[in-house]
C-alpha cells in the first residue's frame, strides 16, 4: 500500500486528480447499485419474466407488498412463440399466477405490444380476424373444379372415334350429331382439328368445342342428359393497309414482292381484267396502287379482306376501281368495271344448230357435242366483237375455216368461225360491236352461217342462256353517295402514294 501511495505522489498533479475521481466513481457504483440491476425470474407455473428473454430491467428492491406490486406493473406475460413446447399444468398454478395467466391472454389496451405479436394468440380480436377473412373469403365455383382436355383429330378418323376417345357413350354421339350444326361439322372432321372436352369433379361431360373456322366456335353443352348447341363468333376487326409496287419484269412478280397476297392479286387482274390484258398488255415501269382490309380478331391477324380502291397505269393509261356497298367495282366516276356482251353477235335469219353436247354431226353423221350456237344469214353479214378484248388468234384452218378468238379477260373468251372474211389480225385490241369480219361458209360446213362459242373459265357454255355480266353505271339514287366515297378512297391512294415516294427519295439520301 505504501509502495502505491509512493508511486501516486510521484504522479503530475493532473493525473492525480484524475485519478482519484476515477477511484471515487467505481466506489460509489460499487456501494450503490442501480435498482433495476437485479432481474428476476419465475419459473412456477411454466411463467418466465420476459426480462429474462429480451434483456429488460425490473424492480426488485425487497419482498414487500408494495415491491411486488410495482413488480407486477412492470412485467410482460410471455407470448406462447417464447415458452417451452410443454404447457406445464394449469391447476398446478397459484391462483395470483392463474389470474395474471388469464390476464396475459385476455385483450387489453395496456397489453405489450410484444404480447400482440403472439401468432399463435387466441385472443378475441385474432378470432374476429379470422373470422372476416372466413366471410371475406372467395365463394366456391363450380367452374374450379372443370377440367378441359383436347383430342387430336388423326388420319381416318371419325367423330365417333374420337368421341369413343373423349368419353362419350354411343347415346351422346347420337344425340349430338342429331343437332343440325354438329351434324354438319362434326361429321365431316379434318385432321389435324381438334375437339375439346370438358368435365366436372364427377368426371361427366359438360361441354363439347369445336372450331370452325378462325372466328366461330361450336359450343355443345350437356343440360340433364340433353345436348344444346350454339355457335360463338368472334368480332372481326377490319384495318385499312395500302400498297404500291412498280412493274419491272411481269405484274405476278411484282405484286408479290410489294406484299400482295396471291388472293389480292387475282382479284386486283380480274378487276381490271376487262380494259387490261395482264398477259399480254403489261409493259415495264406500269405501276399500280391500292388499298384494302387486314382482318384482326382479339389483335390477331387471320386474313385479308376485300379490295377498296385501286389505280393501274398500263402503257401511259390511268384505270381505277372502286368498291361500292353492293359490292361491286366501279370506276372513280361511277361506270362498272364489268363489260356487257351482246347476246348475238351477228344480226341473223335464225338459229340453224343450238348448243347440244350430244349433236349429231350434219357432215360425219356422228354424235358429237355441238359447243356453240350456229347463226344463219347471208353471206357477208357484218360479225361484231361480243365484248371488249384482244384478238388473241385469227388464222385459217380446214375445219373452222376462218376464225377469229377474242380474250376479254380472264373469265372470258369467245370464238367466231366459219368467216368469209376477217377484219383484225392477232394482237389487235377490239370495242364492243366492232366489226371483226363478215360471215361466210369456209372450213367443213353444209352452209353459210356463223359458228359462235361462249366459253366461261374454259368451260364452253350456251351463249343464248347464260346469264351474261351487267355493264351498268352506279344507280342514280346512289350517284352523289358513290362520288363521296370515290374521292375519298382516291385522294388517300394519292396521300399514301406521295407519302411512300417521299420515304423512298429520302432513304436514298
Amino acid at each position: 500500500m505504501a509502495k502505491l501511495i509512493t508511486l501516486f505522489k510521484l504522479l503530475p498533479k493532473v493525473h492525480q486528480i484524475a485519478l482519484s475521481l476515477l477511484v471515487i466513481f467505481t466506489v460509489i457504483i460499487v456501494l450503490f447499485p442501480s435498482d433495476d440491476a437485479k432481474a428476476s425470474k419465475q419459473t412456477t407455473g411454466g411463467t418466465v419474466d420476459i426480462s429474462d428473454r429480451l434483456g429488460l430491467q425490473q424492480d426488485n428492491d425487497d419482498e414487500n407488498a408494495e415491491t411486488s406490486s410495482r413488480n407486477k406493473q412492470s412485467e410482460y406475460s410471455v407470448p406462447l412463440a417464447f415458452r417451452t413446447p410443454t404447457p406445464p399444468n394449469e391447476n398446478s398454478l397459484p391462483s395470483s399466477q392463474s389470474t395474471q395467466k388469464q390476464q396475459s391472454l385476455a385483450p387489453s389496451k395496456d397489453s405489450s405490444p410484444i404480447a400482440n405479436l403472439d401468432p399463435l394468440s387466441t385472443s378475441d380480436n385474432n378470432l374476429l380476424s379470422h373470422n372476416d377473412d372466413v366471410e371475406n373469403a372467395v365463394p366456391y365455383r363450380e367452374a374450379d373444379l372443370l377440367s378441359h382436355k383436347s383430342f387430336k383429330v388423326s388420319k381416318g378418323d371419325t367423330f365417333g372415334g374420337l368421341a369413343n376417345r373423349a368419353g362419350l357413350s354411343p347415346r351422346d354421339v347420337y344425340q349430338i350429331t342429331r343437332l343440325p350444326k354438329s351434324k354438319k361439322n362434326l361429321l365431316k372432321i379434318m385432321p389435324g382439328e381438334e375437339i375439346i372436352v370438358t368435365k366436372d369433379a364427377q368426371d361427366e361431360i359438360t361441354q363439347i368445342s369445336y372450331q370452325m373456322d378462325k372466328i366461330s366456335t361450336l359450343l355443345i353443352s350437356k343440360n340433364e342428359d340433353k345436348f344444346e348447341e350454339k355457335v360463338n363468333v368472334k368480332t372481326i376487326t377490319l384495318e385499312n393497309k395500302f400498297i404500291t409496287a412498280n412493274i419491272s419484269s411481269n405484274f405476278w412478280n411484282a405484286a408479290a414482292t410489294a406484299g400482295l397476297s396471291a388472293n389480292h392479286i387475282m382479284q386486283l387482274a380480274n378487276i381490271f381484267g376487262w380494259d387490261i390484258d395482264f398477259a399480254l398488255d403489261i409493259r415495264k415501269d406500269d405501276h399500280f396502287s391500292l388499298m384494302f382490309e387486314e382482318e384482326f380478331v382479339d389483335g390477331q391477324f387471320i386474313g385479308t379482306g376485300n379490295i377498296l380502291a385501286a389505280e393501274f397505269y398500263n402503257q401511259g393509261e390511268r384505270y381505277t376501281a372502286v368498291r361500292y356497298t353492293d359490292g361491286e367495282y366501279y370506276s372513280e366516276s361511277g361506270n362498272s368495271m364489268r363489260k356487257a356482251f351482246l347476246r348475238s353477235p351477228v344480226d341473223f335469219k335464225y338459229v340453224s344448230s343450238s348448243f347440244n353436247p350430244r349433236r349429231l354431226h350434219p357432215v360425219t353423221g356422228q354424235v358429237r357435242a355441238h359447243r356453240g350456237v350456229d347463226y344463219v344469214a347471208a353471206i357477208g353479214t357484218p360479225i361484231k366483237a361480243a365484248g371488249r378484248g384482244k384478238v388473241v388468234e385469227a388464222s385459217y384452218n380446214k375445219y373452222n375455216g376462218n376464225y377469229v378468238f377474242i380474250k376479254h379477260n380472264d373469265t372470258y373468251t369467245t370464238k367466231y368461225l366459219h368467216l368469209n372474211k376477217r377484219k383484225v389480225k392477232r394482237g389487235d385490241t377490239v370495242k364492243q360491236g366492232e366489226i371483226i369480219g363478215t360471215l361466210g361458209k369456209t372450213g367443213r360446213v353444209t352452209g353459210a352461217h356463223l359458228h359462235y362459242e361462249f366459253i366461261v373459265n374454259g368451260v364452253h357454255r350456251n351463249p343464248r342462256t347464260i346469264k351474261l355480266p351487267k355493264s351498268q353505271p352506279i344507280d342514280k339514287k346512289e350517284k352523289s353517295q358513290f362520288a363521296v366515297l370515290s374521292k375519298q378512297l382516291m385522294a388517300k391512294i394519292e396521300q399514301n402514294k406521295q407519302r411512300h415516294y417521299a420515304n423512298t427519295n429520302n432513304s436514298f439520301e
